[in-house]
């Protein structure tokens, strides 16, 4: 089911259409919270720190598979709006052959890399091993992870929200099954993490793959679709590029910090692990319908309706900012409940990190959830140059902030802190940014 973004009353659409998004990355995120909660439960506190040391080795495949699907999205949401559809088809074809080349690259990367890229991230000896394993399996299925992306992005791009909440709903349950029965009851240990999340992504890549061909073949077009478009694929990379180069440096930069909070001992890079698993369920869910907001723009920039495109941001942040109550109660109030579900209760050092990370950066998800959803406009809008500016300033904010206050405090406390700082003036830059564009387009 396609569904056409130009008509109607612009905040039933957007919710209609970004509230099965936001359910989409909750299960997403379920397949990473589920491998911290079963590997800090039914295997050790060491095993819970090694997969919250290799997710942000992961994050930088994510962001590439990221990248691939905001640019193929935003171009396809374009040619939606404007009907038309063979060149549309065309950027779907450039878009799967030119992310196969990608991820065949990385994954080469990724298995000469992962030792290194651990090393430098000061892991400790006792957690080595059990990192190393996760990441070589999690990187032989990284072709599920980039095309099924791609295939999500493709059903956004065409109005339909409910076709990827549908497979994540699925395949995120059957993550959490498999999770309990590789560790619980075949005894994988940490290869039963990773095993689990491989073959439950795979299964919801192929058959989502085979129904976004299946919805294609049933848009009518006249003539040959050509299969491959260099002019398409320079449009779909000014979008991808600096998408990916955001999530990467930021990914470096979450390595960076995770040298510096592995210094402070396995118990508190647990405590992260568990709580950070808890906040990026929140940053993601906020950054995808972020994306959902860059889709509505993009058809509505195809169709010329620049008014809709203003009124489109103001119902994308009363959305989020109504999401963000919930989440902001329920980690200040319930947060150690939340985090005892990935450790022991004896675990205290562990606990009480997590505890405070969530209640210094929670109150701060108004902040930030305003600055995606004013990205959302300048990605949908191919306003990529200050999009990257406001990431950047809040990333290198972040990183040198953390090192600093951490040597201030002496303590993890320093660290935290620089999240709220980071995000308050990347906010502003990017509501500035926003509004520029807005006056640009005349809407």
């Amino acid at each position: 089911m396609t569904q056409d973004l130009t008509q109607g009353n612009p905040k039933k659409m957007l919710w209609a259409f970004c509230l099965p998004m936001f359910g989409s990355i909750v299960f997403q995120q379920l397949y990473n919270i589920a491998d911290s909660l079963v590997a800090g439960k039914f295997i050790s506190e060491n095993a819970l720190a090694a997969v919250g040391n290799s997710y942000n080795i992961t994050l930088i495949f994510i962001a590439f598979a990221f990248g691939c699907n905001i640019g193929c999205s935003v171009i396809v949401s374009q040619l939606f709006g404007a009907r038309d559809y063979k060149t549309m088809k065309t950027s779907v074809y450039t878009t799967l052959i030119a992310s196969s080349i990608l991820c065949g690259l990385l994954m080469a990367a990724g298995l000469l890399s992962c030792s290194v890229l651990l090393r430098w991230m000061k892991t400790q000896p006792e957690l080595f091993q059990d990192s190393a394993l996760y990441l070589n399996i999690y990187i032989w299925g990284l072709p599920f992870l980039f095309f099924y992306n791609i295939a999500t992005g493709i059903f956004s791009a065409l109005g339909d929200s409910k076709t990827p909440f549908i497979f994540l709903a699925f395949s995120s349950s059957a993550n959490i099954l498999v999770d309990i029965l590789f560790v619980k009851c075949l005894s994988m240990g940490i290869a039963g993490v990773a095993w689990a999340t491989f073959l439950c992504q795979g299964v919801s890549c192929v058959l989502s793959v085979l129904l976004v061909l299946k919805r294609l073949s049933g848009i009518k077009t006249d003539g040959k679709i050509p299969l491959f478009s260099w002019v398409l694929l320079k449009k779909i990379a000014v979008i991808a590029i600096p998408s990916i180069l955001q999530q990467s440096f930021i990914s470096v930069g979450n390595m960076m910090i995770q040298g510096c909070i592995n210094s402070f001992g396995v118990s508190v890079a647990a405590g992260y692990s568990a709580a950070v698993k808890l906040n990026n369920l929140v940053i993601t869910s906020f950054t995808t319908i972020g994306n959902g907001i860059s889709n509505f723009t993009a058809q509505n920039l195809g169709a010329r309706q620049y008014k809709r495109i203003r009124e489109g941001f103001q119902a994308g942040l009363g959305l989020v900012w109504r999401l963000c109550i919930p989440f902001c109660m329920a980690y200040i109030g319930l947060g150690k409940y939340l985090l005892l579900l990935f450790m022991d209760s004896d675990s205290s050092t562990a606990l009480m990190t997590g505890q405070q990370f969530l209640w210094i950066l929670s109150p701060f998800y108004f902040v930030v959830s305003a600055k995606l959803a004013a990205d959302g406009i300048l990605r949908g809008t191919s306003a990529m140059k200050p999009f990257v500016i406001a990431t950047f300033t809040d990333l290198i904010l972040r990183v040198i902030l953390a090192f600093a206050l951490s040597a201030w405090f002496c303590s993890p406390l320093g660290i935290w802190s620089a999240w709220p700082i980071g995000w308050t003036i990347a906010m502003t830059l990017s509501l500035l940014f926003y509004r520029r564009q807005c006056r640009n387009l005349g809407s």
